[in-house]
């Protein structure tokens, strides 16, 4: 099949998920009315529309955070869940709910952003010392220093009575998400837009320092624009929706299988088999025990963790 093809049934199946979205809802929404019923103009551009903008921004974003994670780690299992980043961004948000809990959104992004980055160049650090013939290494690393932070996390919590808080900020979910409180995550697609922009450059750090310096590829500098990108992604999506795991994980890995590692080609269908995923699970969730709703990420958790076995059990496409 063509590529155009394929775009073209990509981007139907995702216009379906999302007409399916704005339609699905405890409140009655008749699509017929919107011209003439305040009612119903109020739920489809304060709520339906919103929330399903929210989920594909942040299943597009968070994939790909992850094979920005991948490259400069040189690991397929890493992704910011298992790799402190995502509790580095709760950290920040902790603080300033301690410190400055009058603090506008946007402090609380900088500060969730400034924290990711250094849990994930601390990750970073770890990850460089452990020996390259064990890959399975660097996620399990990143279990247990993701481990270490979140009991921190729920200690500092616990004392200052914000488990709820905390435990929202790590399971993402959709339900809150309203006009006026999801602006954030454009910028998010904004960084993977970036992330885009500089695909020839990640293509070629992914093949190591050594490598990338003998083809004259400035290796510190693309590696810091990766720690950025994944640290805003990661903060933005924690402050916005929560956490949703192994989107950056089981995602970029079921791209490559398909079409390879040139970043250049599989960005965008990376982002665009975040998104579809995302706002399936999402779909699922409000399905699943309507009228009450399921955290999108307690959904894709189950499917990310039987799609990472089938990735880990499943012999490589070029083996007989």
């Amino acid at each position: 099949m063509r590529l155009t093809a394929k775009a073209g049934l990509a981007a139907g199946l995702l216009l379906a998920l999302a007409l399916v979205s704005v339609q699905v809802g405890v409140g009655d929404f008749d699509p017929a009315g919107v011209l003439t019923d305040p009612g119903a103009q109020l739920l489809l551009f304060v709520s339906r529309l919103p929330r399903t903008a929210a989920v594909l921004l942040t299943g597009a974003s968070l994939a790909v955070a992850g094979v920005i994670m991948q490259v400069i780690a040189r690991n397929r299992f890493a992704e910011p869940t298992t790799a402190g980043t995502a509790q580095g961004a709760a950290l920040g948000l902790l603080a300033v709910t301690l410190l400055a809990p009058a603090a506008p959104l946007f402090m609380r992004m900088g500060a969730a952003s400034v924290t990711a980055l250094a849990t994930t160049a601390v990750f970073l650090v770890i990850v460089r010392r452990l020996p390259p013939t064990q890959p399975l290494l660097v996620p399990l690393v990143g279990i247990v220093y993701g481990g270490v932070l979140g009991a921190g996390e729920t200690f500092v919590a616990y004392q200052h009575d914000l488990i709820q808080y905390l435990g929202t900020w790590m399971n993402g979910e959709f339900s809150g998400v309203v006009a006026g409180r999801y602006e954030l995550l454009w910028l998010s697609g904004a960084a993977a837009i970036i992330a885009y922009a500089a695909a020839d450059r990640f293509t070629i750090a992914s093949l190591g320092k050594d490598a990338s310096l003998g083809l004259g590829l400035s290796y510190g500098t693309v590696v810091a624009l990766g720690l950025v990108i994944v640290s805003i992604i990661t903060a933005l999506v924690v402050v916005t929706v929560g956490m949703i795991p192994f989107v950056g994980l089981v995602v970029p890995n079921l791209v490559s299988r398909m079409m390879g590692d040139n970043l250049r080609r599989t960005l965008p269908w990376v982002a665009f088999a975040g998104a579809t995923l995302v706002l399936a699970c999402d779909i699922v969730g409000r399905l699943a025990r309507y009228p009450y709703e399921i955290p999108v990420g307690t959904v894709f958790g189950v499917l990310g963790s039987g799609l990472f076995l089938w990735l880990l059990l499943r012999a490589p496409r070029h083996a007989t």
